[in-house]
Parts: C-alpha cells; structure tokens; sequence
C-alpha cells in the first residue's frame, strides 16, 4: 500500500490546464488516475487513440462535445467515459475552471502533454 498526495506531484501543463497524475504506468496498478484542472473559457480538441479514459467532474461546469456535435453538460458528480476512443471537444464554462478527476486504461506514463491546434484532435 502507498499514499500520494497532490502536493507530492509535480502538475503537468497539458494544453488548457493542468493534470496532477497522482497514479501513472510505473506505479503498476493497471491504470492512472489524474487530477485535471481545465481553465475556464477554453475548448480543448482531444482524442486519445491508445488509453479509454473516464473523467468525473468534482467542482465546475462545462461541456463535453461528441466530433457530431452531441452536447453533454458537465456539472459536479457527473462522470463521461469515452469508451471507443471517441475524438471530442472538452469546453470549460467561461465563468469557472473545470475540475476533474480522470482515470486512463491502460494506464498514462505520466509526462504527457496535449499539442492543441485548429487542424485536428491532439492525442497521446
């Protein structure tokens, strides 16, 4: 057994905000597990081709959008799981930040950063 604390990581600034990966692929558990902060007023394209992720929102609001703009509302206690790989907009409200907790299988290294553009989802 182990404890980690948000205060014993280093956050990494991933596109839009910021991710405290507070469980990663060396820690051998078979999945990660990711404080997420995204910065309100801000719309992330994101797709991740190797890892399913679930994120349940714990503070803020925003919006998720499907690539066929399908509009999912964000608000605490409401979880999203993106269960084929799905490409999708992340849209924090332009009122407050977005506050997540994000689970990735098969787990996240730890280090990775979004290359947000216009041109396209940005994956890793």
């Amino acid at each position: 057994m182990f404890t980690r604390s948000v205060d014993d990581v280093v956050p990494v600034q991933w596109g839009n905000g910021t991710s405290h990966r507070l469980l990663t692929k060396t820690d051998g558990m078979g999945f990660a597990v990711a404080v997420t902060l995204v910065r309100q007023g801000t719309t992330s394209a994101l797709q991740y081709r190797d890892h399913l992720e679930a994120c349940y929102c714990v503070a803020g609001s925003g919006e998720v959008v499907e690539k066929d703009g399908t509009r999912h509302k964000i608000t605490p206690g409401t979880i999203y799981a993106l269960d084929e790989n799905d490409p999708h907009y992340l849209i924090a409200s332009d009122y407050e930040d977005l506050h997540l907790i994000s689970v990735f299988n098969p787990p996240i290294v730890g280090t990775e950063k979004h290359r947000l553009s216009a041109d396209g989802f940005s994956q890793y």
